[in-house]
């Protein structure tokens, strides 16, 4: 077909505006690979793009949607032949390169990875960035030395996407997780992914000081900010932070003494441009290690059109564990 549904937005002088329109297949970008698109996710990134909140959108027009699963309609790239399953996340995907949520995109082969075995494309794209962030969080921390033997774990923003999932695979994993969120009412929800212990996320806000009482040996911080501040304050000697996210703000108004005086380490995870061989590791981790049946407990299915509502939600953080967008 010439023309294809997706979401577009487009910026005037007065703005930005999005809505849903049909898209001329011409003027998708440069690619070797082009995808039929049948599943996306919705991230926080995806509502900052949706809500023009912060400058995610680097050209006009774009399709937003960072995240797809889908099946290879065309490829002159060795690796991918039609009728290949495959998962895409990141590499600028609704920021700089047209995106998700579209019936159609072109990308470079490179960017994509076969569906990884054990997940259908409905469960790769309930995991989506979000979980494939988690578990580049996970593998930071392992990295770093750290096990369940050395403490707690906490996961902050626990109800969100990339918190519910860190939550998921931290306790698989045998960590005894404290998950910090300000819904005490979906305190069963995080039970129930496996968090031992509530904590309400008034504790980490604020102005803290330099040192506080040691109180976990690792943490998955989605929030940044005051809430990374005060979290790294908390962290037993020789502990480590995994940080991946700024709902909370980009700014971070610590100290340094949790680094030189409980030799304490911030470890920056992205997944946007992670290579390919930590990707297959992590999807191949998460295909093994999610509980299944904790990953649909999480996941909620919209339709194309109700993206634009579930942006502005996401946003305002009222959104629960993880979104699945239909698009065909």
């Amino acid at each position: 077909m010439s023309t294809f549904k997706a979401v577009v937005i487009d910026k005037s002088e007065a703005g930005q505006n999005v809505g849903i329109r049909a898209f001329d297949e011409a003027d998708l970008m440069d690619g070797d690979v082009t995808v039929r698109v049948s599943l996306s996710t919705l991230n926080y990134k995806d509502g900052l793009a949706l809500t023009g909140k912060a400058p995610v959108v680097r050209r006009f027009p774009m399709i937003p949607g960072v995240d797809l699963a889908g099946t290879v309609e065309a490829s002159s790239n060795p690796e991918f032949k039609p009728g290949d399953a495959v998962i895409l996340n990141g590499w600028g995907l609704g920021e700089t390169h047209l995106g998700a949520y579209a019936e159609k995109v072109r990308v470079k082969g490179d960017w994509l990875i076969p569906l990884p075995a054990g997940l259908t494309p409905l469960q790769a794209m309930a995991v989506g960035t979000a979980g494939y962030t988690a578990m580049l969080c996970l593998m930071a921390l392992e990295r770093h030395g750290l096990g369940p033997d050395r403490g707690p774990a906490v996961v902050t923003g626990a109800v969100g996407g990339v918190g519910s999932v860190a939550v998921a695979l931290l306790a698989k994993a045998g960590w005894h997780v404290i998950a910090s969120t300000g819904r005490p009412e979906e305190a069963d929800y995080l039970k129930g992914l496996g968090a031992a212990e509530i904590l309400d996320r008034s504790e980490l806000a604020g102005p803290g000081r330099p040192l506080a009482k040691e109180r976990w040996a690792a943490g998955v911080d989605t929030v940044g900010s005051t809430t990374l501040a005060n979290a790294l304050s908390m962290t037993r000697y020789g502990g480590a932070i995994a940080a991946c996210g700024l709902a909370g703000g980009m700014d971070l108004p610590a100290t340094v003494a949790p680094f030189i005086l409980r030799n304490v380490a911030l470890l920056g995870v992205d997944s946007v441009m992670a290579p390919r061989a930590l990707r297959l590791e992590a999807w191949n981790r998460i295909a093994r290690e999610l509980d299944h049946g904790k990953l649909a407990a999480m996941t909620s299915t919209i339709p194309l059109d109700g993206v634009l509502e579930a942006g502005r939600e996401i946003v305002a953080g009222r959104i629960k564990g993880r979104v699945v967008v239909e698009i065909g």
